[in-house]
């Protein structure tokens, strides 16, 4: 499936999106290195609309100095999809975007029909290492490093910004206000998390379990922090089915091990 670049103005940025499909529309928020699509998000593609946000102050976008929290990101970010005429959507996120569907979840619950967390870093352990070099990153990110799609090597400078605006504003990794309010989140909520995680441990999806009033767990077997890459068609295949059945999703209509 081919994404198309588009730009929209909302909440004073001039914000880029990739779009690809038709249908109803999905949501989606990348991770702290920026913007970086799947095999998953094209067969998602072929079913329905993606719109694939790049955050303010990520890729080419100036240095984002304005936003101060997450919160305040998901206002703007739900103001750009307002400004394409949606009303209604469906929203996904994984690791730092993880946290940003779900604030956009809870600021905007009359808004979205569903919301998929992958690998979410809104609940993270605490007093956590992280990562000391771009290769620890990789070591950590992939179970599998051979499905991450052909392109150009990352830009250092770029991801040194990415990173430098995502650890500024992602916040602690237990959210008090985050979490007193996410008891009142009525929305359908998937979680997937990748059970070689070893950036944010699949035992943290627990939490999102015992606070969100409607939530699903899944864990997604030979996958790392970079879930949809590892195993993008697992993902696929569950995120498909909650999209389409919420709550029944987990009842199959198929015999056999499903991607063992």
């Amino acid at each position: 499936m081919s994404f198309q670049e588009h730009y929209v103005e909302a909440d004073g940025f001039r914000i880029r999106y990739l779009e690809a499909g038709q249908g109803e529309p999905l949501v989606f928020f990348h991770g702290g290195g920026g913007v970086h699509l799947s095999k998953m998000h094209d067969m998602l593609a072929a079913k329905r609309r993606i719109i694939a946000f790049e955050v303010p102050g990520f890729g080419d976008s100036p240095v984002n100095t304005r936003t101060q929290s997450m919160a305040e990101l998901a206002t703007t970010m739900g103001a750009a999809v307002a400004a394409l005429g949606i009303d209604k959507f469906a929203v996904m996120g994984i690791s730092f975007g993880g946290k940003l569907a779900l604030w956009t979840t809870i600021l905007h619950p009359e808004k979205i029909t569903a919301a998929v967390l992958i690998a979410p870093a809104a609940i993270r352990p605490e007093n956590a290492v992280p990562p000391s070099s771009p290769a620890e990153m990789r070591a950590i990110m992939y179970a599998h490093p051979e499905r991450i799609p052909a392109g150009p090597p990352p830009n250092p400078e770029a991801m040194k910004k990415n990173m430098g605006f995502a650890m500024r504003i992602i916040g602690p990794g237990r959210d008090t206000e985050m979490e007193a309010r996410m008891a009142d989140t009525k929305v359908p909520v998937l979680v997937l998390m990748g059970t070689a995680d070893r950036l944010i441990p699949p035992a943290m999806g627990r939490h999102y379990r015992e606070k969100l009033p409607d939530c699903h767990v899944v864990m997604v077997y030979d996958a790392a922090h970079a879930v949809d890459t590892d195993r993008p068609e697992a993902c696929f295949a569950v995120v498909d089915d909650f999209l389409m059945r919420q709550g029944k999703f987990v009842v199959s209509n198929e015999n056999g091990v499903i991607f063992p």
